[in-house]
């Protein structure tokens, strides 16, 4: 029985990809514990970046980032820049193991 072989571009095997669920500003704000301000600022600083335009423009993975910086920046007194170099220092070592 031949097998039969079909070629696939990169462009349809990134469209394959399960898509990750989005939030706009506010909804992430929301499940954030911040206001909508406070994330936009984030946003201005260049802590976290809209991954598109318009609504959904943040994946919902961000949500957990966020707490975390803004636990430290509350509870600790860590300025946004400084929390966020933490949170990604935390992630790399989770990764890694």
């Amino acid at each position: 029985m031949p097998t039969e072989w079909r070629t696939i571009r990169l462009d349809q095997i990134a469209s394959m990809e399960p898509a990750q669920p989005r939030l706009s500003v506010e909804e992430l704000a929301l499940r954030a514990g911040m206001s909508r301000a406070t994330l936009l600022r984030l946003v201005r600083l260049g802590v976290i970046e809209p991954r598109g335009a318009g609504e959904g423009a943040f994946l919902a993975e961000e949500v957990r980032r966020l707490k975390r910086m803004m636990r430290l920046h509350r509870d600790l007194g860590v300025n946004f820049t400084g929390a966020a170099i933490i949170v990604d220092l935390l992630e790399r070592l989770e990764r890694t193991g």
